[in-house]
């Protein structure tokens, strides 16, 4: 890993010709066309890490009108909003603390947020742990290694579920589920974080199918350098918390409705997806699916044999 260029894993990933670790125009949140003017913004994980550094700023930019700051610990909840309201005064800001593997916390919230506002626009999902920290399936705790699917998956369907019913069928809304690369691979030590969240990629595609008035997308944030990164990584950590806020801003944009069901990263170029909706559309790019030639009709008689 020392002998790796640090852009390695940004470089053998890329779906589009050019790739970023930083933001850019396409994807700048102050863009008029990016604008979420009105808009009731939801943002799990929201104490620290990109919650707070790259997701809320980059909403506030965008104008939104209310967004929602959800994490457990309600001292950093509160330190991270009270700074927010004093760089963007014109946001109203409503900090929840909620542990969003607790089907009451969650309740709770979305009670809240109905009886204040009536409504919610989008819900980022960026609250993700992993608990069981790099163990072997032979030696893990089974506490810790079930806990990251609580928090990254029974989490993720709970805001996700209080979500739509809030939002109900009339009106579009967006889900941007925070994934990880992880998620595609298979490495010693990461068999929790990994299968918990490749489960939230599958949910977000049953999100679309059932939820046509939603564009639901997973994204990948690439490697930000943030407390759950390993020393491994820790070299190979220069993407910023501003791409992942403004690639997240532009999820939530009529150009990037074609995406629902599907998976992005953020260091992939928005504009170069877009040239590429057709193809992407067309099959199962950016998806989960099993990997192989299936059905008897590829076999010489047709009956298997």
């Amino acid at each position: 890993m020392e002998n790796l260029p640090t852009d390695y894993f940004t470089t053998i990933a890329a779906y589009t010709p050019n790739v970023h670790r930083d933001q850019y125009p396409a994807i700048d949140p102050t863009s008029p066309s990016l604008s979420l003017t009105g808009k009731t913004v939801i943002i799990t994980g929201a104490s620290a890490g990109i919650g707070a550094q790259g997701l809320a700023p980059a909403f506030a930019k965008a104008g939104a009108k209310v967004i929602v700051l959800i994490a457990r610990n309600q001292a950093k909840l509160d330190a991270v909003t009270n700074g927010l309201r004093a760089q963007y005064p014109k946001v109203e800001f409503l900090a929840l603390s909620a542990a969003v593997d607790s089907e009451s916390a969650v309740k709770g919230v979305f009670d809240t947020i109905s009886s204040k506002y009536g409504h919610a626009d989008v819900l980022i999902n960026n609250a993700g742990v992993w608990v069981s920290g790099g163990a072997p399936i032979a030696t893990a705790d089974p506490s810790d290694w079930w806990k990251d699917f609580e928090v990254n998956t029974k989490g993720l369907f709970l805001m996700s579920q209080g979500f739509l019913k809030l939002l109900g069928s009339k009106k579009h809304g967006t889900i941007v589920n925070m994934s990880s690369g992880v998620a595609a691979l298979v490495g010693p030590g990461m068999s929790s974080y990994s299968v918990s969240k490749n489960a939230t990629l599958r949910l977000m595609e049953y999100v679309a199918v059932e939820h046509p008035n939603v564009t639901a997308v997973s994204m990948q944030p690439g490697i930000v350098m943030t407390d759950m990164i390993t020393p491994t990584f820790k070299r190979f950590a220069h993407d910023t918390p501003e791409v992942v806020g403004g690639c997240a801003v532009w999820l939530c944009s009529e150009k990037a409705r074609f995406l629902s069901g599907r998976f992005v990263s953020a260091n992939w170029d928005v504009e170069e997806l877009v040239g590429r909706e057709e193809e992407i559309t067309a099959g199962n790019d950016l998806k989960v699916v099993y990997q192989g030639r299936f059905g008897l009709d590829q076999f010489e008689d047709g009956s298997g044999k």
